[in-house]
């Protein structure tokens, strides 16, 4: 495996992060469309493989497949921005200011939230005949999914806001993990396989992905889910947005940066 020290991986994140606030309009809406829309289509897909297999760490096992493919085509998830442009500010890389932060952070949320609602229209449409069938135990099995995850939390009140948040803490520390992982390696198949461990460990533990949500509330939704938008806005996408930005600032991108770029002076103990 060919590797790159922890000081060559973190500066390769911070010039990562310093990139995406350069790259124009156009390139950022298209790279973050489509990892929108191919995380839904792995969602469903391992979605469809846990019912058919009724084997959920099956379906977790091959949900990766999704992200590695969208890193590999250097598309963005809100997820990477959220812990790789934060670095170009703390960096006082040239031009990477607080306003550039939220541009880019605008556009790829704005990106995957096209993505993942064309799949999840596409996705609805096959699975009704063009609306005129049910949706099968598929379609059913999603629609309670989502109110599984917006209404169940809602009963617990604060308690569940906070579940939601702490778990989109955890998923986007393992999110991140898996695009730092990446970073380490400079072959294709040694990116492969460092995403895949923290990739299906997210998705295996139920924990919360404000993209892959994106795709199965929406979809949940036109498939008969008995919650509102406010209901998923309220009580699953943002506090889950909210706790995949802090889990992967606080628990990937600081402690890295802190610890092999604005290294300490070695003690002196003469």
């Amino acid at each position: 495996m060919s590797y790159l020290e922890p000081n060559e991986f973190v500066t390769k994140m911070v010039d990562s992060g310093e990139s995406k606030i350069f790259m124009s309009t156009k390139d950022t809406l298209i790279r973050a469309f489509m990892a929108g829309a191919i995380l839904a289509l792995a969602a469903m897909f391992a979605i469809t493989v846990a019912m058919k297999t009724g084997s959920p760490l099956v379906g977790a096992l091959l949900f990766p497949v999704g992200f590695i493919m969208l890193y590999l085509m250097k598309f963005d998830l809100l997820t990477g921005v959220f812990m790789l442009v934060p670095l170009a500010v703390l960096d006082k890389r040239p031009g990477a200011d607080m306003q550039q932060l939220l541009r880019n952070w605008g556009l790829v949320f704005l990106g995957n939230l096209g993505g993942a609602l064309t799949v999840a229209f596409m996705m609805s449409f096959i699975l009704t005949y063009g609306y005129s069938t049910d949706p099968g135990a598929i379609g059913q099995k999603v629609g309670h999914i989502g109110e599984a995850r917006t209404l169940g939390y809602k009963e617990h009140g604060l308690e569940g806001w906070l579940t939601i948040f702490i778990r989109g803490m955890l998923c986007n520390w393992m999110v991140s993990m898996g695009v730092v992982a990446a970073m380490i390696s400079t072959s294709a198949t040694s990116k492969i396989i460092a995403m895949w461990m923290p990739i299906m460990l997210f998705f295996f533990m139920g924990f919360e992905h404000s993209i892959v949500n994106m795709f199965l509330f929406p979809f949940s939704m036109i498939m008969g889910g008995g919650f509102t938008v406010t209901d998923y806005l309220l009580w699953n996408e943002l506090p889950t947005a909210l706790g995949n930005l802090v889990g992967g600032f606080l628990f990937v991108a600081l402690p890295l940066y802190y610890t092999h770029v604005k290294t300490s002076p070695e003690r002196n103990l003469g």
